[in-house]
């Protein structure tokens, strides 16, 4: 079992930092974390709940330890830490990663296409005139996701007032205030009941929340809507993924 304390002169020059945990049997990382003093060694005396931690454990029923090392020391505060972590998350990819989200501001500003961000940045506000429920799927959006993935990212699964819902004709898949997909509704269903393909979730049946089934809508729908801003929709800070406009 390594020293899992850094000296005080080690601590000190390396003030705040950001750290990799790689698997040493084909040296890929997996866990990236950010801190100042002993945090980089606290993984290996933890014994939570989380996929980091079963991967120390896998390693350790093997006999072997994680390569830890640092990508980034001598920072000046947790902010610029946190840059840092997010921009090497983003990089890797949050998917390749035992790290439950995403670093911080890469919701906002994180990683994406030339393309994407310049559709962003210059895109025109949506004009919506049908019934419309617009999904915020920045916790579950990745870079270069699937259809499929976008697709069940959008559909489920939502706290929902069932009388609105039932009104409405188009969900927009929303990310950093663009529709970035829109689906015609078919129907809503209780959490946890109908099959996804691509996405893990409890499969329990939840009455509270719901999902829909739906499929891509037409071309002239998404002409209209695709690709527009629907930021102004939203109040700042606003918590709640979802919103309805005109049911």
């Amino acid at each position: 079992m390594r020293d899992l304390h850094l000296s005080r002169g080690v601590q000190d020059q390396l003030k705040y930092y950001v750290y990799l945990y790689l698997d040493p049997r084909d040296r890929k990382v997996f866990y990236i974390g950010k801190g100042k003093g002993d945090r980089v060694l606290a993984h290996l005396a933890a014994d939570s709940d989380t996929d980091k931690t079963a991967r120390i454990k896998e390693l350790r029923a093997l006999k072997l330890e994680p390569i830890i090392e640092i990508l980034r020391y001598g920072l000046e505060s947790d902010k610029e830490a946190a840059l840092v972590e997010a921009v090497a998350i983003d990089l890797i990819g949050v998917n390749e990663l035992t790290n439950v989200i995403r670093g911080q501001g890469s919701s906002e500003k994180g990683r994406s296409s030339l393309e994407d961000l310049r559709l962003e940045l210059e895109t025109k506000e949506a004009s919506i005139t049908h019934k419309v429920l617009l999904v915020n799927i920045a916790q579950l959006y990745s870079y270069g996701m699937t259809p499929l993935a976008l697709y069940e990212a959008t559909r489920g699964v939502w706290k929902l007032d069932r009388a609105r819902a039932d009104n409405v004709e188009y969900a927009f898949a929303v990310y950093r205030g663009v529709v970035r997909e829109v689906y015609e509704v078919a129907s809503w269903f209780p959490a946890g009941t109908t099959e996804y393909f691509g996405r893990t979730h409890d499969s329990v049946a939840d009455l509270e929340r719901f999902e829909f089934v739906g499929r891509i809508a037409d071309q002239s729908i998404l002409t209209k809507y695709r690709g527009k801003s629907v930021r102004d929709q939203w109040t700042q800070g606003a918590q709640n993924p979802i919103k309805y406009i005109n049911c």
